[in-house]
C-alpha cells in the first residue's frame, strides 16, 4: 500500500515533490496546506489531494505517515518539531532550522521518537558535485577553493526569499552552498564573512525586503584548504554565474555551469557532468527506498546540522567583523 503523505507548501519545490510521488507510486499525497488558500486549492486539485487550512491541522490529519516541509525557512523548525512530536516521519528542505542549536535538538527528538528526519541536500547528488569529488585526487593536495553563485533577477521578485526575517541569513537560507564545500573538504576550523543588502523596501505594512544581496565568506578547513564563497542575487547582479575552482599541488579543477575540466601537467581533460534535472525526484525516491526497504539515505541530518553551524558562524562573523572559530 502507498505511504500516506502530507505536504506543507505549494511552491516550485512542492510541485516537483508531488510530481515525483505520482510517478513513483509508493507515496500518495493525501493532504496539502499552503500560505495562500487559492494556491492551496489549485495545488490540491492538480494532485488529487485535500486542501487543509493550516499546518497544525495537516499534522493532525488522520493516517498520515510522512510530512514533507517545503515552505518558508523561518517556520521549518517549528513545523518539524510538531510533526515529530505527532509521530510522523519528516522530510524537510534545507535548512532544518535557522539556528543550528535548534536543528540539533530536532535531530535528537527524531531519534527519541524513532522517526525518520531527512533534510534535502540535492546539491551533493548533482553531476558537477559528483565530478568534483571524483577528480579531487588528481589535484594532489587541495590548497584553495573558490565557489561563486550569482543570480540576476530584475526586477527582484516580491517573494519571501528576499525577506531576511523569512529566508534567514543568506548562507543559511542558501545552505547548499556551504554544505557542498563541507561535503567535499571536511570540517571547518574558522570563518569570516561579509554581507550586503541594497534597495530596502520602505513599505511599513510588510516585512523588510531588499532588492539585491551579496554575501561573501572565507572558510579555513581543518585540512588547511582555504575557501572563498560568494553568493548573490537580485537587481544589481548583472551576469549569472555558477563557477567552482579548486587549486591543488598537482592540478586544478574548473567547473563553470554544467561544463568543467581538470588541468594537470599531463594536459587538460574535460569533465563529464550530468544534467541537474530530476534531482528532487532522486531525493524523493531515496526517501521512499529508505522507508520501504531500509536503504541508507545519502546523508544524515547531523551532516546538515554541521553545515548549518558553519553558516551560523559566518553570520556571526559578518555581524561582528571578527573571525569565528568552530
Amino acid at each position: 500500500m502507498a505511504i500516506n503523505i502530507g505536504m506543507v507548501g505549494t511552491g516550485f519545490v512542492a510541485q516537483r515533490r508531488a510530481e515525483a510521488l505520482a510517478v513513483d507510486g509508493r507515496g500518495r499525497l493525501v493532504a496539502v496546506t499552503g500560505h495562500h488558500p487559492e494556491d492551496t486549492q489549485t495545488f490540491a486539485q492538480t494532485h488529487r489531494a485535500t486542501a487543509v487550512a493550516d499546518w497544525p491541522s495537516l499534522i493532525s490529519w488522520p493516517d498520515l505517515e510522512v510530512i514533507i516541509v517545503s515552505h518558508v525557512n523561518c517556520d521549518h523548525g517549528m513545523v518539524v518539531r510538531a510533526a515529530l512530536e505527532a509521530g510522523r516521519h519528516v522530510v524537510v528542505e534545507y535548512p532544518l532550522a535557522l539556528d543550528w542549536r535548534e536543528a540539533e535538538r530536532l535531530v535528537t527528538l527524531a531519534q527519541q521518537q524513532q522517526r525518520l528526519l531527512h533534510v534535502e541536500h540535492i546539491e551533493v547528488l548533482s553531476g558537477n558535485h559528483q565530478a568534483l569529488k571524483a577528480n579531487l585526487s588528481a589535484l594532489g593536495i587541495p590548497l584553495h577553493v573558490r565557489y561563486v553563485t550569482l543570480s540576476p533577477q530584475r526586477p527582484a521578485p516580491d517573494r519571501w526569499t528576499y525577506q531576511p526575517d523569512l529566508f534567514g541569513f543568506p548562507l543559511v537560507g542558501a545552505l547548499s552552498r556551504v554544505h557542498r564545500l563541507v561535503d567535499a573538504f571536511g570540517p571547518v576550523a574558522q570563518v569570516s564573512g561579509q554581507n550586503q543588502y541594497d534597495g530596502w523596501s520602505e513599505n511599513p505594512d510588510t516585512l523588510p525586503r531588499y532588492r539585491t544581496n551579496l554575501c561573501a565568506a572565507q572558510i579555513t578547513f581543518q585540512s588547511g584548504v582555504q575557501g572563498e564563497l560568494l553568493y548573490g542575487k537580485g537587481e544589481a547582479i548583472w551576469q549569472a554565474t555558477r563557477r567552482l575552482e579548486v587549486i591543488g599541488t598537482q592540478g586544478q579543477i574548473h567547473i563553470d555551469g554544467d561544463t568543467g575540466q581538470v588541468i594537470t601537467a599531463e594536459g587538460t581533460t574535460p569533465l563529464e557532468i550530468g544534467s541537474r534535472r530530476g534531482l528532487l525526484a532522486a531525493d524523493t525516491r531515496a526517501v521512499l527506498d529508505h522507508l520501504c526497504q531500509g536503504t541508507p539515505l545519502y546523508l544524515t541530518p547531523a551532516e546538515s546540522v554541521y553545515s548549518l553551524r558553519v553558516a551560523n558562524a559566518i553570520a556571526t562573523a559578518a555581524q561582528t567583523g571578527q573571525v569565528v572559530k568552530l
